[in-house]
């Protein structure tokens, strides 16, 4: 293991090689054949074009906008972009909009929760109600934040909830009512007009969730794709998100979350004067922050310009169209849900097709992809995020995929011992010790392995099925901390 302290300094060009070494182990993140994680628009010279404006503006400090203007700009910048593309801005009906830039979606969807918590001190027991889809995020703000969880289910043929139902979640409590655009499990639209105007008529603020698919959504609308109602153009819209690390292809972590005017975001802010030095003022979770990510942005935005996310919408169209025929071609596999924006979801009510089985076939023929448990009648599924990069690829994915599917059926379906399987359902979450996640570690061959090989994880993933969503966080809990330790 390298030490990260040595006792004399290494050369540079040594530190970079031990870099490069290490990240050779790593998932690819060019080249359209990682279907997670990343969002590669395979765009020659943006990489090193975005990590110049990262290197001119490192280390400016985004704690004092009156210090560094420079970052005040950009990030002005920015939001004027997002409001525009999301539906505001001079001569729409949300001329008003402001908002900030986060580190991310997670923390855009904590703020939009703590904004919509705040702005209501009179209730005690705030709640939020959302769709089971939502992402996940939502639910570590309402655990962060104190706030209750309101989880309106979703139909399993089309993956989005009843307005109905959400009206019927919202009770005087209710702080803030979310929904998605679009969903990032099977790449939904959610209801957005019908919750909104829901959400309007009660006097709840609504917050849309673009943060996945919400930058390429509005340029897939204008490359001829049925795009619904989503964005400000909606009254009963207050506040949005979107992740330009995502479709806008800008360097990690970079979000925006908007808000339909300055009044509504006002409880966003933390500010704090009772201690003796300088007057804290934070609108975002973060007090210092590298005006890096922020510049890159800018950059990158600034490169691409509006006709060329255009380019990049048609490009992801075509590519997911080519993915969901390649899907449909494969026999026993079909279309979870339609392939109409960014994600192709794809699952198999054949036997003696596992898709765990199917996706590690798929990742030792270089593809890489995401399997999805099952979920409250929705079947497990095998989500593909789709991007610019993975067009070229779609002719050789195809026969990939028939070629893991047939491979998969010779394997056939994982079968866990019926110990393992009572294990998975009786456990109770705090009888599993870390003792016991090590051995099961050991026994799949996720630690201690060679660096690089990708482990197959059809049985993790069979476990993690069969167990109920309490044991399966834990174990994934115990799982995380085995591999975060430091050596010595």
């Amino acid at each position: 293991m390298i030490d990260a302290l040595p006792p004399q300094g290494v050369p540079a060009d040594q530190v970079l090689a031990e870099l490069r070494g290490m990240r050779a182990a790593d998932l690819p993140t060019h080249g359209g054949r990682l279907f997670a994680y990343v969002y590669d628009p395979a765009k020659a010279g943006l990489d090193e074009l975005a990590m110049s404006a990262y290197a001119l503006s490192a280390h400016v400090n985004g704690l004092d906008p009156t210090a560094f203007p420079s970052l005040l700009a950009t990030e002005n910048a920015l939001v004027a972009a997002a409001a525009r593309v999301l539906g505001a801005g001079p001569g729409t009906t949300a001329p008003d909009v402001v908002g900030s830039v986060t580190s991310g979606g997670t923390e855009s969807l904590i703020l939009a929760v703590k904004t919509a918590r705040d702005a209501h001190p009179e209730i005690a027991a705030p709640r939020l109600v959302i769709p089971s889809t939502a992402h996940a995020a939502f639910a570590k703000a309402a655990h962060y934040l104190g706030v209750a969880l309101d989880l309106v289910p979703v139909d399993p043929e089309t993956f989005t909830p009843d307005p109905a139902a959400v009206a019927a979640a919202i009770t005087a409590d209710t702080v803030l009512v979310a929904c998605s655009a679009p969903s990032y499990a099977q790449g939904v639209v959610d209801p957005v007009e019908q919750i909104a105007a829901i959400a309007l008529e009660r006097g709840v603020r609504c917050h849309v969730d673009a943060c996945f698919g919400g930058w390429a959504l509005p340029f897939l609308r204008r490359v001829g794709v049925a795009v619904p109602a989503f964005d400000f153009s909606l009254p009963g819209v207050t506040s949005m998100s979107v992740d330009l690390h995502k479709y806008a292809y800008t360097p990690k972590g970079v979000s925006v979350l908007l808000h339909r005017d300055a009044g509504l975001r006002r409880p966003q802010y933390f500010a704090f004067a009772d201690w003796p030095g300088y007057t804290m003022v934070n609108p975002v979770i973060s007090s210092t922050r590298s005006g890096g990510p922020i510049a890159a942005a800018f950059a990158t935005l600034r490169h691409v310009g509006d006709e060329g996310y255009l380019e990049l919408a048609r490009q992801t169209r075509d590519a997911v169209a080519g993915l969901a025929k390649a899907v449909a071609e494969v026999d026993g596999l079909r279309l979870l849900a339609p392939a109409d924006f960014t994600v192709v979801c794809l699952t198999s009510d054949d036997p003696g097709l596992d898709l765990f089985v199917l996706a590690d076939e798929l990742s030792a023929r270089g593809w890489h992809t995401q399997p999805q448990l099952p979920y409250q009648g929705i079947p497990a599924s095998i989500h593909l995020t789709v991007t610019a990069s993975v067009l070229p690829q779609v002719p050789q994915f195809g026969p990939a995929l028939a070629e893991s599917a047939a491979a998969a059926r010779a394997h056939g379906p994982v079968e866990l011992p019926a110990e393992l399987l009572a294990m998975a359902a009786h456990l109770p979450p705090d009888q599993l010790t870390p003792e016991m996640v090590a051995g099961l570690a050991e026994t799949f061959g996720l630690t201690g392995g060679e660096p690089g090989a990708a482990p197959r994880l059809a049985v993790v993933n069979a476990v993690l099925a069969a167990a109920p969503p309490r044991l399966r966080e834990r174990l994934l809990v115990e799982f995380v901390s085995l591999l975060q330790r430091p050596s010595w």
